[in-house]
């Protein structure tokens, strides 16, 4: 403890708010902030740290470029702060914070009653589902916040990505480094990120307390996953992912300055696990913070569905999931058997309503119209689109949102039935790859997230992880029939969606060039269906929507490699 009330604090207790936040729910934020501020002083913390515009909710979007929303934060922040007054834990927290005409990215430090200080984001991202440049202005390159005689940096989530905002804080005296985050989920984010803080803190020689939000919005899932690096690159504490926690940090001031001599040291999920629990968290915050009492889904007896039922359960409770089946003259027993099997072990709510009533009446109706003309895809597409109008009626009468249930496989190459299979207000698997739904399948049946609401053990039927895909719309249909194999279609797409590889560089890893191109055609081909499909989990680096944003009307086919002449 220091000597003198002039002298720089020795020791900081800081606490870690890792909780989630809700855009555009001030008042709910405001009350969030306020019960951390009390777990915070329960265990005498000198301040309590949020996320990134924790005030406003993340990311705001373009409601920062209301003055009214503006003004609302600015009283929210200030209401919070009056509330500092009783000499409890100071408060580090984010808000749009409007001044001259700007927009900025800020974190304040509120204590004794007031603002004591304000920052601004330096670094503003514009890549991927970041687009900052476009509503908020960049502050000026930052210095220090003192408080109790300690010189603090508070670079703001981009700022730590590139050197600049962290030299300038190492030159102007700060202590430690303490970034407010709001980082979403994909696949590797963790290594990213730590890399990013082991290189600042290389450089600075200042430790490190990295700070993310935790929860869903819209397609982004924030996984927190806090962390703190000693000055020397020694892991100082590790939060959980995809749980909210208000954490306790103990730091002493030693010879080399501040050192973590006290914080929690949690295991994170990796891999497949992490992307299992970010699928079953973002519908979970989708459907809890639109109000929906709970979900209806079509459980088809296929792996995708039977995959959507497994994590509606996990984040919901089986309570609040209704399954239903939805057999035309195609659906196979054993389609109908699995099923059943499937409802039965997640324990869901789940009827059978026969479709072949509707599909016969719309036949019925362009009869005159279709006369003399083969059957084919159009009737096909009934059979999905009567699917549709039958669930998203359940979801009218009843109020569940309706869970769609195709993977990026068919998305890409517009496998799916636009006004049928695709109706629905989210989809937790749009990102995955099918042979990533098959590996997630597998490993929910021999491993639950720990914060799951459904049942353990074996909860997707052995047989629909074994037998081939099938849409069930014609007698004897595979998925195979017109597309490739599914290990060799999401390799090729691996290439040109995720890598953006030349046809040419995908045909050297092995694939045939005619399959290529026809991949590369139907992919520019179903943009038109992506753009009108419900939003998803983001689990990958480049998901459809806010990472890839390709035209719908696009003549462009990769002029590189020839056409085979066999």
């Amino acid at each position: 403890m220091t000597t003198s009330q002039n002298a720089p604090a020795n020791r900081l207790v800081i606490g870690l708010a890792q909780i989630d936040c809700t855009v555009g729910d001030i008042a709910g934020n405001v009350a969030r902030v306020r019960a951390a501020h009390a777990e915070a002083a329960g265990f005498s913390a000198d301040f309590v740290m949020f996320s990134e515009l924790f005030i406003a909710g993340y990311p705001p979007e373009d409601l920062v470029l209301k003055p009214a929303f503006l003004e609302v934060c600015r009283a929210a922040c200030e209401e919070i702060a009056a509330g500092t007054g009783d000499g409890g834990p100071a408060i580090l927290v984010g808000l749009p914070w409007g001044e001259n005409g700007h927009c900025y990215n800020a974190y304040a430090l509120l204590d004794k009653g007031r603002i004591e200080a304000i920052r601004f984001k330096a670094d503003l991202p514009n890549y991927g589902v970041f687009d900052e440049k476009r509503v908020f202005a960049p502050g000026p390159m930052p210095g220090p916040i003192v408080f109790k005689g300690v010189r603090i940096g508070v670079p703001i989530c981009e700022d730590i990505w590139g050197p600049g905002p962290v030299e300038c804080l190492a030159a102007t005296g700060s202590e430690i480094l303490l970034v407010p985050n709001g980082s979403p989920y994909w696949r590797g984010k963790t290594d990213e990120r730590f890399s990013v803080a082991a290189a600042r803190v290389a450089e600075s020689k200042l430790p490190l307390v990295y700070l993310n939000q935790c929860g869903g919005q819209d397609e982004l899932v924030f996984d927190g996953a806090s962390f703190g690096l000693n000055g020397d690159l020694s892991r100082a504490f590790q939060l959980p992912a995809f749980s909210a926690v208000v954490a306790k940090t103990v730091w002493e001031r030693g010879a080399k300055g501040f050192v973590c001599v006290e914080g929690p040291r949690c295991e994170t999920e990796e891999d497949d696990e992490a992307d299992y629990a970010a699928c079953v968290l973002g519908l979970r915050d989708y459907v809890n913070k639109n109000g929906f009492p709970g979900v209806v889904m079509g459980l088809s007896g296929g792996i995708d569905s039977a995959l959507c039922a497994a994590i509606a359960v996990d984040a919901l409770g089986p309570e609040r999931v209704h399954c239903i089946m939805l057999p035309y003259r195609f659906t196979s027993n054993e389609s109908l058997n699995d099923a059943g099997q499937c409802a039965r072990a997640l324990g869901v709510r789940y009827d059978i309503l026969p479709v072949a009533p509707a599909v016969e009446g719309f036949e019925k109706v362009l009869a005159s119209l279709f006369k003399g003309i083969p059957s084919g895809t159009t009737e096909e597409n009934i059979q999905s689109r009567a699917r549709g109008t039958v669930l998203m009626s359940v979801s009218n009468k009843f109020g569940p949102m309706l869970v769609t249930t195709g993977n990026k496989s068919e998305m890409s190459v517009g496998y799916a039935t636009i006004y049928g299979d695709m109706n629905g207000g989210f989809n937790p698997i749009k990102d995955l790859y099918k042979m990533e739904v098959f590996r997630l399948a597998e490993l929910r049946n021999s491993w639950k997230p720990k914060r799951a609401l459904g049942p353990g053990g074996e909860v997707i039927a052995r047989n629909i992880l074994l037998k081939p895909p099938s849409a069930e719309l014609r007698e004897n249909q595979k998925d195979q029939d017109s597309l490739p194999p599914y290990e060799v279609l999401d390799a090729i797409l691996e290439g040109l969606v995720e890598k953006e590889m030349r046809v040419a560089d995908v045909v050297a890893k092995g694939h045939d060039l005619d399959t290529v191109k026809k991949i590369e055609r139907l992919l520019y081909l179903a943009e038109y269906k992506r753009r009108q499909s419900a939003p998803g989990v983001k689990v990958t680096k480049k998901n459809f929507g806010r990472d890839r944003r390709y035209p719908i009307v696009n003549l462009y086919r990769d002029p590189g490699a020839a056409r085979s002449k066999d």
